[in-house]
């Protein structure tokens, strides 16, 4: 017979642990992925930021489960900063203050609950998260680890893919063909419904150049919303990239997980 307290489901992830494997089992590390609603050019879905923060937070979360971790997945913020996609239809937005003001209130609930470790696994360009982990600094137990996950595979550009990806372009098309691939639309011919993902250039060289910068009106920057071609993604392309994730993300949570939190945590 079963013990009551027995769990057959995923106890890294928070929404499917119950309260008798919580008791038992402190975790060490939460992880909060961070997502968006928003338009992906016009073949991929609205909660794609969403869909790809969760999926890689129970990939990376079960891995360092597996070797010890005491960690937790918390449920995916799916609303992040959409004030440039304004004329972009349901593009829905929570202004920097108010999704800064959210994450302070979750981090109070984990130093309620006793866990110091956080992750802010960042799906969604427009969440400026840095700021907050500045404010933040000295006013909580928690120690607050940011993570935005798209910028740690730049070595994939050139060996995997063929395209840089700003939005909506190669890298996740590939991931949403992976393991989504009902949400992506195409033609009768099985091509992606998409555009080619071009933008605008500025009238002003030093915007160009990247010397001066702006919040990108993306009306204007782009055609249906998407930065980048994704015309040669593929499923394959997109389980490379959760591999290399879960190698690198799933290696710092077991070592996040094991360090000893003392006054010079986390330096040597």
């Amino acid at each position: 017979m079963n013990s009551k307290h027995e769990h057959t489901a995923r106890p890294w992830i928070l929404s499917e642990a119950n309260y008798g494997y919580t008791k038992e089992n402190p975790y060490e590390v939460a992880v909060l992925p961070l997502g968006a609603t928003e338009p992906h050019n016009l073949h991929l879905p609205y909660g794609t930021d969403n869909l790809e923060g969760t999926v890689i937070g129970e990939h990376i979360c079960e891995v360092a489960h597996g070797r010890g971790a005491k960690v937790a997945l918390l449920p995916t913020i799916p609303y992040g900063t959409e004030t440039n996609l304004r004329e972009l239809p349901l593009a829905m937005n929570l202004n920097p203050t108010t999704l800064f003001q959210v994450v302070t209130d979750l981090v109070e609930s984990l130093e309620q609950s006793g866990v110091r470790k956080l992750l802010l696994l960042n799906s969604h360009g427009g969440n400026d998260m840095k700021p907050l982990l500045r404010e933040l600094y000295g006013k909580t137990q928690v120690h607050v680890f940011l993570c935005n996950w798209y910028q740690i595979i730049g070595d994939l550009y050139g060996p995997l893919f063929e395209n840089r990806d700003d939005h909506a372009g190669e890298m996740e098309t590939s991931l949403i063909l992976a393991y989504f691939p009902h949400l992506v639309a195409k033609n009768e011919d099985g091509s992606l419904t998409a555009d080619q993902g071009a933008t605008t250039k500025s009238r002003l060289e030093a915007l160009n150049e990247g010397w001066v910068s702006i919040t990108r009106p993306w009306h204007l920057l782009t055609t249906n919303g998407g930065v980048g071609n994704p015309h040669e993604a593929t499923p394959e392309k997109g389980r490379k990239v959760m591999e290399v994730l879960v190698d690198r993300l799933g290696s710092f949570l077991v070592e996040l997980s094991e360090s000893d939190i003392d006054e010079r945590f986390p330096f040597a």
